[in-house]
């Protein structure tokens, strides 16, 4: 068995404001967060969170996206490696997403980047999921 198997994901939140006129520039900032709830029959629910806006005027352009994944893991994973491949195999459809949508709502595409969280200290909080959510 793979050490991760995304099983399927969805779309929970968007909000998308697009209030910009003419060729005003945009300077945007992006802001991400992720969690993962855990349950005893070696499965797992990620949420991953993306924020983008304009960083002078986040009124005017804001985006976010809420993104649930749900997963099938090994059991002997350590919860800290569970986390970031269950970040890392979420970020690309929340990025497809983020794109998609910009460029549907007549806006270049917006290209959010990876931020490789591997280095990064992980704090955990137990979390359980419902078993109705797999």
């Amino acid at each position: 068995m793979k050490e991760i198997e995304l099983k399927g994901y969805k779309v929970t939140e968007v909000r998308f404001v697009n209030k910009v006129q003419g060729n005003q520039k945009l300077e945007l900032s992006n802001k991400y967060s992720y969690n993962v709830g855990y349950s005893k029959v070696n499965t797992c629910k990620g949420e991953f969170r993306a924020e983008v806006a304009d960083k002078n005027n986040p009124d005017q352009f804001s985006i976010t996206v809420v993104l649930e994944g749900f997963f099938v893991t090994a059991a002997d994973m350590a919860k800290e490696v569970l986390h970031i491949k269950t970040y890392d195999a979420l970020f690309p459809y929340v990025k497809s997403f983020v794109s998609t949508l910009t460029v549907n709502a007549g806006v270049p595409p917006v290209m959010i980047p990876y931020v490789d969280i591997s280095g990064q200290s992980i704090y955990r909080v137990e979390m359980p999921i419902k078993p109705n959510n797999e």
